[in-house]
């Protein structure tokens, strides 16, 4: 049997726009954002690639996004899975700052550490900060000690893959086209996890806002095919826009 599953991350946010860190902060997409969920939807209507079951993370730029591409196909009724697990990785202190002035502040080589390293955490929030997830009411049932205030990509994993094997997979194996909307570094994560990127090679991996990785995967999980859909080259521009972000 062959699985198929769809990774999408949200289209461009209002703090994508103004080259900030968001992390779990809850921004909104932009104009260009709902057309990039609009465009999605199209691409996978034409090829026939249609979602029989959405996990989202609890951040409302990945819900819109999937939302968009539900009223695209016409797939309203199909179930909606949620999870915190799912969210953005936890930028920590780095929150709402903006990456190049960042760069310009700490220099080139700590921000590409904390940015994009698999296990260098960027300054964590205090447990008191206002700021901290433990404040916010969608997390209010989970423990404050399962709550990141601060995260590197080996802590997304680690909090993704309970949520991977408990929640997707048993929808893949019941034959259902899987749709994951999600986050940069979420679906990095998984990714990772999928493709057997290694710890050094994930660093050059930048996932474009908007654009459908669809999977075919075999009985074994392993990946039988993947590729962005559309054209190469503009999946290439779109990544490199990602890779450009410290730069301005």
């Amino acid at each position: 049997m062959t699985y198929k599953l769809i990774l999408l991350r949200h289209g461009q946010s209002t703090w994508n726009l103004d080259n900030r860190f968001t992390g779990w902060v809850d921004v909104e997409l932009t104009d260009r954002g709902r057309e990039e969920a609009r465009a999605a939807a199209e691409m996978l209507k034409e090829e026939g690639i249609l979602p029989d079951v959405v996990h989202t993370s609890l951040l409302k730029r990945a819900i819109h996004t999937t939302n968009a591409v539900l009223d695209g196909v016409d797939r309203h009724w199909v179930p909606v899975r949620r999870s915190w697990r799912l969210n953005e990785r936890h930028y920590g202190a780095l929150q709402g700052l903006n990456k190049k002035e960042t760069v310009d502040k700490y220099g080139d080589e700590t921000v590409l550490q904390w940015r994009r390293s698999f296990d260098v955490p960027p300054p964590a929030l205090d447990f008191d900060d206002e700021r901290h997830p433990r404040h916010d009411a969608r997390y209010k049932e989970l423990p404050a000690e399962v709550l990141p205030a601060g995260e590197c990509l080996a802590n997304v994993i680690d909090r993704m893959l309970p949520y991977w094997y408990d929640a997707i997979v048993p929808d893949l194996i019941a034959g259902r086209t899987v749709l994951v909307g999600a986050h940069g570094n979420s679906l990095r994560a998984l990714l990772k996890h999928l493709e057997g990127v290694s710890d050094e090679e994930i660093l050059k991996v930048n996932i474009p806002t908007g654009l459908p990785r669809y999977y075919e995967l075999n009985d074994d999980f392993t990946v039988k095919s993947v590729r962005y859909l559309g054209s190469a080259e503009d999946a290439a521009k779109r990544a490199q826009e990602v890779a450009n972000q410290t730069k301005g």
